[in-house]
């Protein structure tokens, strides 16, 4: 058995046409091309290290109307609890 020649390949290029129609034929291509591109910059990225995300300066926050910077923090706001003293018995 021998590989796959050009004839051959005609021949499948030709089938595949009268099959789906040259509109069909042409997305199945862009398609195969995009996720072959997509496979590639994936590999690519993996190889890079992941950028750091920076986080906002407190020049910025101080700058920033209150609301704002409320309306985007999740948390709730702090609340300090206060110990009262521990009075042991003694017998």
């Amino acid at each position: 058995m021998g590989s796959v020649g050009p004839g051959e390949l005609l021949l499948i290029a030709l089938i595949a046409l009268l099959l789906f129609g040259a509109g069909r034929v042409a997305d199945i291509g862009k398609g195969l091309g995009q996720g072959i591109r997509n496979f590639k910059e994936g590999l690519r990225d993996k190889d890079e290290p992941t950028p750091v995300k920076e986080k906002a300066s407190p020049a910025r926050a101080e700058n920033e109307p209150r609301g704002l910077l409320a309306a985007r923090d999740p948390s709730p706001p702090a609340q300090v609890v206060v110990a009262a003293p521990a009075t042991q018995d003694v017998k």
